[in-house]
């Protein structure tokens, strides 16, 4: 299950993980987000103990969101020693974000 993250925790839970860490940027009215969100569950359960998987809802967290310049949500992060080095904007794929996950797992 993805963890939830505010900008009391984002320090500690994505920019201070030793592992990559994936956040998704969204908010409860957006559509596209309650579409893409039971692949974010999926992922997070497969990928247990290569990436952590958090969600960052964007009306309670706007102040991390545009330090990221988080414009359009979804938006899909993924931070690597905390600095994001992947970015997804809009409904993805499961396929498109294991690439992307996959890629950044890789290079590591």
């Amino acid at each position: 299950m993805a963890i939830t993250i505010t900008e009391e925790n984002f320090k500690r839970e994505v920019l201070d993980s030793s592992i990559p860490v994936l956040v998704d940027f969204w908010a409860e009215w957006c559509g596209p987000c309650k579409m893409i969100a039971p692949i974010i569950d999926e992922i997070s359960g497969e990928y247990e103990g290569k990436i952590k998987v958090c969600k960052l809802n964007v009306d309670e967290g706007g102040r991390v969101a545009s330090q990221y310049s988080v414009s359009a949500i979804p938006t899909l992060m993924i931070f690597k020693n905390g600095q994001p080095v992947e970015q997804m904007i809009g409904a993805q794929s499961k396929k498109i974000i294991v690439e992307k996950i996959n890629r950044v797992i890789r290079n590591g």
